[in-house]
């Protein structure tokens, strides 16, 4: 039974009411993301806002539930009764979240934005602005606030005026609404929104500074601010693009994923996650990898924007200057050391899949491939007509002395198995970019005549190993370490850096012998072949590997494969054309964090390879030729 929107009936919440949701767990798929530059919210289609950290990507949860059930918070807004979700999509070229449900005959509109430019004005620095609109008839909708923090689910100190404020310490939230309505943290209102009516809920967040009152009907022009500039932002990619739409929703996510006080893209907006349900493959990606970023980094820069490629390179001149010229695996947002890994008690996981982990053993790792993947970046920066600045350049140059001293030690591997180091040979073949990359840079920038002989002495000498060690004959295929026979989806990235030609058998060999042994079924890929990592338990296929076939098919002419594979893959996107980093091949459900930049990132460079490397026309059906 529902009740006038000006007189809301409150609801106790039954706590003793097990959490269903950890058995049959909202598909993760069915979130949108909602963000702002500094953290990201996880919402579902019911309108439950079941993840959002506190101040940043890396904070602490102030909602939860994605991974802790009710009592870790969330926050409702959605319809009371039964009804079905008719639209959910992105408003056009923006990051504003609308979905719309059918309740009997009646509809139901939610539409929800996070602010994502408030430098410089007397703003909170998050502010969460949701909207409930209904079409028809009055429509019962239910409101739950219920903000949680930390680890153990910490209740906040709660003041009622204008505003509910909710205080932790430093961190500060406040919840207003127009109208106004009796809401208390942890309480449930059901009430109807009428036609013409709306509800607009204001969510803002203040850590260690003065919460700012944001009046509801302000926020809302601050919505249609935003949708504004996200718009004037889109204009600047590449009309050219195959695939436009679906490239720019990317390539909108992964600017939503990065960090602009410091401008470092972060892997995904979420921890533990699993990639194995049920085992203990949940890992927190809530942290920077350079590798990760560098690849974003490039589909930016080919794409038309630049300002995003200067901004990584800004942020990393910054974050490895104490450790330089050692690059970490991954850093912090703000560029410090990634917390040691732990779990957290009391938390029971995605759908029941635990640990839930924060920090990142990954951190403590040697990953080769690293530098290659950040030299490139920089080169791909220079070739787009612009020039390092000279402390840039001296980085780069330390990252690529490193690299010619020091290629010949085992490592961790991309895939950041953890185990003993070995002789990854895609750790190689990146080493080799380093310094072909780092010699096509000082083309163009000083270098020493001594540094040069040193660095091209060690690009022979890398690439005549890889031919001689990295190859196996028998199969006609790179592999993935030195004298096995084990095949790495990684090495798809062979045609990109220029080891080997376009038309070389040992580089076609490799690309088929990656689609014959680790296929996951069409379009899917394993990473490796399953089982092999020192874990208990499998994995899903890897989405980014997908993308990387369809790059290496565009870049040895066999567009039309590639073309065939990239529509596929599209189609395994979430409704909002989302993608986490890995999907259970037999029932197509994401696995993994999410959304995952690097998938994002790989789809980008996906289509921009088929921008690149269009189809050959056969001579023998050129309609011109025939006429003749």
């Amino acid at each position: 039974m529902s009740v006038n929107h000006l007189d809301p009936v409150p609801r106790q919440l039954d706590r003793t009411v097990p959490f269903r949701a950890q058995e049959r767990p909202t598909p993760i798929a069915d979130y949108g993301l909602l963000g702002d530059t500094r953290t990201a919210a996880l919402v579902s289609a019911g309108g439950s806002v079941d993840w959002l950290c506190a101040p940043a990507f890396d904070g602490e949860p102030l909602f939860g539930a994605l991974l802790g059930g009710p009592e870790a918070g969330r926050f409702l807004a959605g319809p009371a009764g039964p009804a079905t979700v008719v639209s959910r999509k992105y408003r056009e070229n923006t990051a504003t979240l609308e979905t719309v449900w059918a309740a009997g005959k009646d509809r139901l509109v939610l539409t929800e934005a996070m602010i994502a430019e408030v430098a410089g004005e007397l703003l909170p620095t998050t502010i969460l602005v949701r909207r409930l609109s209904a079409e028809g008839s009055p429509v019962p909708v239910t409101v739950l606030f219920d903000p949680r923090v930390g680890e153990n689910h910490r209740l906040p100190r709660v003041r009622r005026g204008h505003d509910v404020v909710c205080n932790w310490g430093p961190l500060a939230a406040s919840l207003g609404a127009s109208p106004r309505l009796g809401l208390e943290p942890g309480r449930p209102l059901t009430f109807d929104v009428t036609p013409g009516k709306p509800l607009t809920l204001v969510l803002a967040l203040a850590f260690g500074e003065p919460l700012i009152h944001v009046d509801p009907a302000a926020a809302w022009d601050l919505v249609a601010r935003d949708e504004a500039s996200w718009r004037a932002w889109t204009e600047e990619i590449d009309e050219t693009i195959p695939y436009r739409q679906e490239v720019v929703r990317s390539l909108l996510t992964l600017r939503l994923l990065t960090y602009s006080p410091s401008g470092a893209p972060v892997a995904a907006p979420t921890t533990s996650l699993p990639e194995d349900p049920g085992g203990i493959r949940n890992w927190d990606y809530r942290y920077a990898w350079p590798r990760d970023a560098s690849i974003g980094v490039g589909a930016f820069l080919r794409a038309g924007k630049t300002q995003e490629a200067e901004n990584f390179l800004g942020w990393l001149l910054h974050a490895s200057r104490l450790q330089r010229p050692h690059l970490p695996a991954l850093l912090t947002l703000t560029g410090g050391l990634v917390p040691a890994e732990r779990q957290l008690a009391h938390w029971s996981g995605y759908g029941g899949s635990s640990p839930v982990r924060t920090g990142n053993l990954a951190a403590s790792q040697h990953q080769l491939d690293g530098y290659g993947w950040v030299i490139d970046a920089a080169w791909a920066f220079v070739e787009s007509g612009r020039r390092l600045t000279s402390e840039t350049w001296r980085a780069m140059r330390g990252f690529a002395d490193l690299v010619a001293a020091t290629w010949e030690k085992p490592d961790a591997g991309i895939w950041e198995v953890r185990g003993e180091p070995a002789q990854h040979v895609h750790s190689k073949v990146m080493a080799w970019l380093a310094l072909d990359r780092a010699l096509r840079i000082a083309a163009t920038h000083r270098l020493s005549t001594r540094r040069r002989l040193r660095w091209e002495t060690e690009r022979t000498r890398i690439a005549a190993e890889l031919r001689t060690n990295g190859y196996n004959e028998a199969m006609n295929s790179y592999t993935r370490t030195y004298g096995s026979q084990d095949i790495d989806a990684a090495l798809l990235v062979l045609p990109l850096t220029g080891l080997e030609k376009p038309d070389s058998p040992r580089l076609t060999g490799t690309i088929d012998a990656v689609r014959r042994e680790l296929s996951a079924g069409f379009p899917l890929l394993y990473r490796y072949p399953p089982g092999q990592d020192g874990l208990p338990g499998t994995e899903g296929a890897f989405l980014p590997c997908s993308f990387w076939l369809v790059q290496a098919l565009a870049n040895t002419a066999q567009h039309e494969e590639a073309s065939a594979l990239f529509e596929a893959l599209l189609e395994k996107g979430s409704p909002l054309g989302l993608f986490s980093e890995e999907m259970d091949p037999t029932s197509g459900l994401f696995l993994g964090n999410f959304p995952q930049a690097l998938t994002h990132s790989a789809l980008a460079q996906a289509a921009l390879a088929l921008r690149d490397n269009p189809p050959v026309l056969n001579p023998t059906n050129n309609p011109r030729n025939k006429e003749q």
